[in-house]
């Protein structure tokens, strides 16, 4: 068989469009593979008030790497992150497909595979803080309960 296209191809594309390698892997990381992510934040992330700062690093680090943001946001979110790209100087873009519906609101990609095994930040700085509070609160009476149980 010749690597000639037939009519069955011409019809297959006509109908279903270009033949694309693991289509639901760059829906959900808008537009790219899974395997050139630098770094992913889901939507949730992406619009609290606050900047991670490990995305600041990480766009600093990889002039090149492209800032990919879910259209799908609205634009106060994304806008900080945008303004990050533009001072580092990293491409962006705001991704809208309204085919999807992705939990990933920002990507931090390359334009070649790196195959990073922990891509997401999974909780922010200050829920880290506020466990760390709690924490202690609890640990403080505990602490106290044992003395009081100690004194009787």
């Amino acid at each position: 068989m010749s690597g000639q296209p037939n009519i069955d191809d011409y019809l297959q594309k006509g109908m279903y469009g270009e033949k694309q390698v693991k289509p639901d892997e760059k829906r959900k990381f808008l537009g790219t593979f899974r395997e050139r992510v630098i770094i992913a934040l889901k939507n949730s992330q992406v619009m609290e008030n606050k900047v991670y700062t490990e995305i600041d690093q990480l766009l600093k680090a990889n002039p090149c790497a492209k800032l990919l943001l879910n259209g799908e946001l609205n634009y106060p979110s994304l806008s900080k992150y945008i303004q990050l790209a533009k001072r580092y100087g990293n491409p962006y873009s705001i991704v809208t497909n309204n085919d999807s519906n992705t939990s990933i609101g920002l990507v931090l990609a390359l334009d070649h595979a790196i195959n990073k095994e922990d891509i997401y930040i999974t909780t922010s700085s200050k829920q880290q803080k506020e466990k760390a509070k709690k924490k202690g609160l609890l640990s403080s009476l505990k602490g106290a309960l044992v003395k009081g149980k100690r004194q009787r």
